[in-house]
């Protein structure tokens, strides 16, 4: 492996890929508080190995410019030494043994680092592995479009991003070897013909015949195309320098580089082997060199792919010299501190706190599932206790309904319903009456979860071992456990590495391996299985065949010699030193109560697919372990956030900003939910639901097959999947056609009779329209809704109908079927 083969050219390179003046111009503050030089160290392993760095200066103002053309740089060997790094054009070039000083000035601030140098050291030759590879990666040729198709493309196939090395290797030197590759004349070698268009090729040019790619393919052949897959050290880390960046918008550029450690110790600078790429090139357009070229304000995440690691680097975009005034808001907890960190530099404001009548509907709907009652309302709003809100989400958490609530959504994840043939009713109903009680007790979560992946037992005595009897599938079983609880989904690198994550096929028979032993019989009653480790059973790899040892996403290989594998995975999983369990419950709970996650989907966890405020995501993850893994102290420090008590009215710096909890969202009401606060609106509590007593709520429904109607069009989830997606509370033209002349709303208003018993009581047509706005909406109506709707109900004939057309016009209202 070697740092460099083509110091010459990739100095050009880095020259010609230089910004122009105009967008990298520094801007007219210049208040700079620190000075940043990236890689924070460098280490040139070999002769005529090189380093980019890049300077990075930091504004009060949280903005950064990258100043690596606009400092003063000075190499000073280290001791009196002699020179063993040089710096020309921001690339560090090995020139002798020693260890060097690096400094940066610029504006009155200055950065050193170290980089050491074995410039001594023969460069090793060019490696299959860590050279030839990455160039099909960064030229393209192995992905799905191309010749990482199932099939190829034109008679050729590579694996798809490079899965299998070995045998790209063989396809490439044993295939068609006399024309695809040429040892005595590399340069009529097909596959590099084809690469500068020599010859007609479907893909086009891919690089010139002057380019570094160029030479390394064909110093390649020409050593007589050697493999060192098998020798080769591991990439083991890729890191991303600068990690982050706030730059203004309009064309401001900002340089990146990307550093891979190897399992020998060594590093090298990829920046010209990896693949680069943006999430949102509107803001950040990034190019091939790494260079980011700021567009419209907002936000992008920008990533780096070298080997299988897929790293990234924030980038915010901003205005430039748009004046800022920020509002002073007193934070409620640590939450606030870092959600007003993130908006202070993006220049957002914070709504303000929602009123206490919208604050007791939100509240009431999101952790109990239901509507408050006009008397809760009248009872809150007299309270003039400051700590009142507090002392509400408190009676609201220590009720039945949070744990009901709860329950269901862990039952939709765990795919909790009747499958005939696979889950009788009577163990699904045991299992999610064993959910509801884990809720209920608040039992530490990483508990529940550790219980549930490594029991055994029958589906009538241990009810939780029926998480493997849902689903029978060992490798369905190991996605599911890594989507569920800790928010990753594998299910990519089933086939091949994970095009936009770290997850290769090796990690995911390795982690499959856990789930390999399991095994089924039948009990005495015909509805019973029994589950349990056989001990014998291996995942095998589809490409070697191999048996794959049971390994951690991410971790290591622990040893389950003679033990129960799922006994391992479950420790490790519900570890508070998994990096990924505790911020991933975490985030789902956030989800809930903000109404999108701070990574969103909340089960797509990936590099490609950041947390939108990383510090947050981590405290989150970090509470949740402090607090024993409690979902209601959770709750309970998210919900006493002024994150989430804001209002949902936007001002002008926060109207177009959806990911950083600015301000409240207006979320539909979920199925379950709705039925449950119509039936209370409407005094119906008394609708028959399936395996359910009269009176029961629609949150309780054990079976997630089950339901009526309404449930299923408004978006219940049927249980078919652990998807976070299952679940669906987007708006649609059936349920507006639902409501609108269904039996959900009309029939309801006539089964309560809610508006018979309020004329009874001889209350006038303006008393009846209050009591229907406090029912549905916790508030009293405008006196502009007042009047123009008790100018439309008579006194006398027909007043009847007349209000319960009002109270029909109220439940179809977004302000109803909305939570806000």
């Amino acid at each position: 492996m070697t740092n460099n083969q083509f110091p010459k050219l990739l100095l050009a390179a880095a020259i010609s890929l230089a910004p122009t003046p105009s967008a990298w111009a520094e801007p007219a503050s210049t208040e700079f508080t620190e000075l940043q030089v990236y890689p924070p160290q460098v280490t040139l392993d070999h002769a005529a190995d090189t380093q980019q760095v890049v300077a990075i200066a930091y504004r009060a103002d949280g903005m950064t410019l990258d100043v690596t053309d606009l400092a003063n740089w000075r190499v000073e060997p280290e001791h009196g030494a002699a020179e063993a790094v040089t710096l020309d054009s921001g690339v560090l070039s090995a020139s002798g043994n020693g260890v060097a000083r690096v400094t940066a000035e610029f504006a009155g601030l200055s950065a050193t680092i170290d980089a050491h140098s074995a410039g001594d050291t023969p460069a090793p030759g060019v490696s299959f592995r860590h050279d030839v590879m990455p160039v099909f990666m960064r030229a393209g040729c192995n992905a799905g479009g191309c010749h990482g198709a199932s099939r190829g493309k034109d008679g050729f196939r590579l694996s798809l991003f490079g899965f299998d090395p070995a045998g790209d290797h063989h396809r490439l030197t044993r295939e068609m070897a006399a024309r695809r590759l040429n040892p005595a004349l590399p340069d009529e070698s097909l596959m590099l013909e084809k690469a500068i268009a020599a010859v007609p090729h479907s893909g086009g040019k891919l690089f010139d015949k002057e380019s570094i790619y160029y030479q390394m393919l064909r110093d390649w052949v020409a050593a007589g195309t050697p493999n060192d897959v098998a020798e080769a050290p591991a990439v083991t880390s890729l890191s991303l320098y600068p990690p982050a960046a706030a730059v203004g918008a309009g064309g401001q550029g900002q340089r990146f580089v990307a550093v891979a450690q190897y399992s020998n110790g060594a590093t090298r600078d990829v920046t010209h082997l990896a693949v680069f790429q943006s999430n949102n090139s509107v803001s950040a357009e990034i190019d091939d060199a790494g260079r980011v070229t700021s567009g419209k304000r907002g936000e992008a995440f920008v990533m780096a792919r070298f080997d299988t690691h897929t790293v990234g680097s924030q980038v915010l975009v901003l205005p430039s010299g748009q004046p800022f005034e920020p509002v002073e808001e007193q934070h409620a907890n640590f939450i606030d501190e870092l959600v007003g960190q993130k908006l202070r530099t993006l220049r957002i404001n914070s709504s303000p706190i929602a009123s206490d009548e919208e604050f007791l509907r939100r509240v009431s709907i999101d952790i109990a599932g239901r509507l408050p009652s006009p008397e809760e309302r009248e009872a809150f709003l007299a309270d003039s206790d400051p700590g009142k809100r507090a002392a509400k989400i408190d009676e609201l958490l220590a009720g039945p309904e949070f744990a009901q609530v709860w329950a269901a959504k862990w039952c939709d994840l765990l795919m909790v319903r009747e499958q005939p043939n696979r889950v009788e009713y009577k163990p699904m109903f045991l299992y999610s009456q064993w959910v509801t009680e884990q809720i209920n007790s608040d039992r530490p979560f990483d508990d529940v979860v550790r219980d549930l992946l490594s029991a055994s037992g029958t589906t009538f005595d241990t009810p939780q071992v029926n998480f493997y009897q849902s689903e029978p599938d060992q490798k369905k079983i190991a996605e599911n456990a890594a989507q569920v609880f800790l928010g990753i989904r594998i299910q990519c690198a089933q086939c091949h590495n994970h095009p936009f994550d770290r997850w290769t096929m090796d990690d995911y028979y390795s982690f499959t391996a856990f789930f390999s032993q399991i095994a089924r019989k039948a009990g005495e009653d015909y509805r019973e299985v029994m589950i349990y480790n056989r001990g014998g059973g291996d995942s095998k790899h589809p490409v070697t065949g191999a048996a794959m040892a049971p390994k951690f996403l991410g971790g290591q290989v622990p040893d389950t010699k003679g033990q129960d594998r799922r006994r391992a995975v479950a420790d490790w999983v519900a570890s508070p030193d998994n990096p990924y369990f505790a911020t991933s419950v975490a985030n789902r709970v956030w989800a809930h109560f903000l109404g999108r996650g701070v990574v969103h989907p909340v089960d797509d966890i990936r590099v490609s697919n950041p947390a939108s405020n990383p510090a947050l995501f981590e405290a989150l993850g970090k509470r949740f372990v402090e607090s024993g893994f409690s979902l209601r102290s959770l709750a309970r420090e998210i919900c006493n956030s002024n994150a989430y008590q804001r209002s949902c009215q936007p001002n002008d710096s926060n109207a177009t900003d959806v990911s950083n909890f600015a301000r409240a969202t207006p979320r539909r009401i979920p199925a379950e939910s709705l039925w449950d606060c119509l039936s209370q609106a409407t005094a119906t509590e008394q609708d028959k639901l399936p395996g359910l007593p009269p009176g029961a709520r629609a949150v309780e429904i054990a079976d997630g097959s089950k339901g009526n109607y309404f449930l299923t069009t408004f978006g219940k989830s049927q249980r078919e999947s652990v998807c976070a997606c299952g679940a669906v509370t987007e708006p649609t033209l059936s349920q507006a056609l639902h409501m609108l002349n269904g039996d959900a709303t009309q029939g309801k208003i006539s089964r309560g009779k809610l508006v018979d018993g309020w004329i009874a009581e001889e209350l006038t047509n303006e008393q009846i329209i209050d009591q229907i706005y406090l029912r549905c909406l916790c508030r009293q109506p405008t006196d502009d809704e007042r009047s123009k709707l008790v100018a439309l109900t008579p006194d006398k004939e027909g007043r009847g109908r007349a209000l319960q057309d009002v109270f029909w016009a109220v439940l179809n209202s977004r302000e109803f079927l909305f939570n806000h």
